[in-house]
């Protein structure tokens, strides 16, 4: 299991959810009864699958040990298993949040290094 695991969310949905003091899920993660994750790996994917084109967008990185038994990494889109969290995220388990901006080519561009 890696350290960390990537959550792309709307800006004004984080915004909120630090307001409030935890975050619950998109509306995707609250039909699923679980929080969607990527791995680094996964992550530029899911970007463009579920969100191309759009702005406004935050990238969160999340400690998966603060997560602990609550993470769990399940089959999903064509047998790889991705990370979702039964429950709220716990900032405290939230290493850092950046815009997540479209480049030049017109992807979303991620850090260059991501786990």
């Amino acid at each position: 299991m890696p350290d960390i695991v990537y959550k792309i969310v709307p800006d004004s949905l984080w915004r909120k959810a630090k307001e409030t003091g935890r975050f619950e899920g998109a509306e995707i993660d609250l039909r699923d009864g679980y929080i969607h994750f990527s791995t680094g790996s996964q992550a530029r994917e899911t970007a463009k699958r579920h969100f191309a084109g759009l702005t406004g967008l935050m990238l969160v990185a999340v400690n998966t040990l603060v997560l602990g038994d609550a993470l769990k990494f399940e089959p999903s889109r064509g047998g790889d298993l991705f990370p979702h969290l039964y429950g709220f995220l716990p900032f405290s388990a939230v290493l850092w949040e950046m815009p997540l901006l479209i480049g030049v080519d017109g992807q979303h561009a991620f850090p260059e290094k991501m786990p």
